[in-house]
């Protein structure tokens, strides 16, 4: 088997996205309703930034959306497809990101994530990312109130 593959990914591609970014989602459907995304929101978000996917011998396993914002890289919609969990994807997609926003010259990292998925500030605790504030989640298809967690990481350059 050979390894996952990292690309950037064409605008072409803006609907496999969505599937994945969609499939991942699903379990935000407690609290938001309706997929999460769509082809056209897609190809709006790749007029800001860029999307780098990870192929593996089947196909798109996992995507994850990366924006410069000044000296600031910004990244979200982290997706792997639910029957590829548990091989690491999650993780080689936040590390590609943060290569990708060092090589750009970013001296941090920024995310955000919904309170209500509770599982996610350990996992971006463990990558290095610490907790510096909250922020609305305005979405008229909520079905129960939620915030963002907003989280960031230094990216610390090599020695020179």
């Amino acid at each position: 088997m050979s390894a996952p593959r990292l690309r950037t990914a064409g605008p072409g591609e803006a609907s496999a996205l969505a599937g994945v970014i969609n499939a991942a989602y699903q379990v935000e459907r407690v609290f938001i309703e309706g997929d999460r995304t769509s082809a056209d929101e897609v190809r709006a978000y790749m007029e800001k930034g860029s999307f780098l996917v990870l192929e593996d011998a089947s196909g798109l396993a996992g995507c994850v959306y990366a924006e410069r914002r000044g000296d600031r890289g910004y990244f979200g919609l982290l997706a792997v497809d639910p029957g590829r969990h548990r091989r690491g994807h999650g993780r080689a997609l936040v590390a590609a990101v943060e290569d990708h926003f060092r090589r750009a010259g970013c001296r941090a990292v920024d995310i955000q994530v919904v309170d209500q998925r509770t599982e996610l500030p350990p996992f971006y605790r463990r990558l290095g990312y610490t907790e510096t504030g909250t922020a609305p989640f305005a979405d008229d298809r909520l079905k129960r109130p939620c915030h963002f967690i907003q989280m960031s990481k230094p990216l610390i350059a090599g020695p020179s």
